[in-house]
């Protein structure tokens, strides 16, 4: 009986730790992420979206290769059916998510774009109230709801005279990047495959397929400054961003952690602002709702990972 006693301390100091470590990986990628849309957007203005894939892809394929170099982890060898939905995941998560957001970039405004493409914590409080039994499922709802609300203020920015101000094709990526990344944040927690043998493959793939598409728009290698800022988007937001934000949802599911990382979409938006990028007024509300929605949907799934 002492000698279980005494373990409880012990059990609960270490997840603490996790803890701690999930919120620190969290927000690192937060911090990563929130820099994306306006580094993409200067690169954009010179360059078509293959060219900023190509190099975002490669300089992630050079973090997670590093990262897999230096891990000393030991994995435990794994069916041809698990190894396979781990690329799926990857797969989906990284290319499908990064490409489409890149789509929805180059042919909306951007400000836009990146709030819908930041939508997909909303969608994975839907997957809450459909797959699991959440504390509070009227409240996920209604969050829901306000959100999605919001999106179609930012699409409909408050013009009469249409409410599709960019490309539809663009607002349809935005809307798939968010789902890739909710499917990402749902699954990632789930396969055992760490974080680095899970990204590299699907960053290869994805420097494979962002080269095949350079090569159709033709190729011109960005040089100076403009290099360095498309290296920095794959090392940084996408390479370091998803390392970080995989291994705080394998540290602590979504509880706590997705409270920070719907923190993105109010950074991002900032440095945006700050740039010169505006929104109507009526975008401006449902920008609002749509934090507002996030952050109550993070809160509440991080009660209900505690109260468990």
């Amino acid at each position: 009986m002492v000698e279980q006693q005494n373990r409880i301390p012990c059990r609960l100091f270490r997840q603490g730790s996790g803890s701690i470590s999930a919120l620190v990986f969290a927000a690192g990628a937060v911090a990563l992420w929130s820099t994306n849309a306006l580094v993409g957007k200067s690169l954009l203005a010179s360059h078509p979206a293959s060219q900023v894939q190509f190099l975002q892809f490669a300089g992630a394929a050079l973090v997670f290769a590093a990262i897999r170099l230096m891990s000393r982890e030991r994995v435990a060898p794994v069916t041809a059916g698990a190894a396979l939905i781990s690329v799926a995941v990857g797969f989906i998560g990284l290319v499908g998510t990064m490409v489409l957001q890149y789509i929805a970039f180059a042919s909306m405004p951007v400000i836009e774009a990146n709030l819908m493409a930041y939508t997909w914590p909303l969608m994975v409080a839907v997957a809450v109230i459909a797959l699991e039994n959440p504390r509070h499922p009227a409240l996920l709802g209604l969050a829901t709801v306000v959100g999605f609300i919001g999106v179609a203020l930012v699409i409909s920015g408050g013009r009469s005279q249409s409410w599709f101000q960019g490309d539809l094709v663009g607002y349809l990526a935005a809307f798939g990047s968010a789902l890739c990344m909710a499917f990402y944040s749902i699954m990632v927690g789930r396969v055992a495959t760490p974080a680095d043998r899970l990204l590299l493959p699907s960053s290869l793939i994805g420097v494979a397929l962002t080269f095949l598409w350079c090569a159709r728009d033709g190729f011109t290698w960005p040089v100076g400054a403009d290099l360095a800022l498309g290296l920095y988007l794959g090392t940084g937001p996408m390479g370091l961003g998803y390392y970080f934000w995989s291994r705080a949802l394998k540290l602590e599911g979504s509880g706590r952690v997705a409270v920070v990382a719907y923190l993105t979409p109010i950074a991002s938006t900032l440095l945006l602002t700050l740039s010169g990028e505006r929104l109507t007024v009526t975008a401006i509300v449902g920008a609002i709702l749509v934090i507002g929605s996030c952050v109550a949907v993070g809160v509440e799934r991080s009660e209900a990972e505690n109260h468990v």
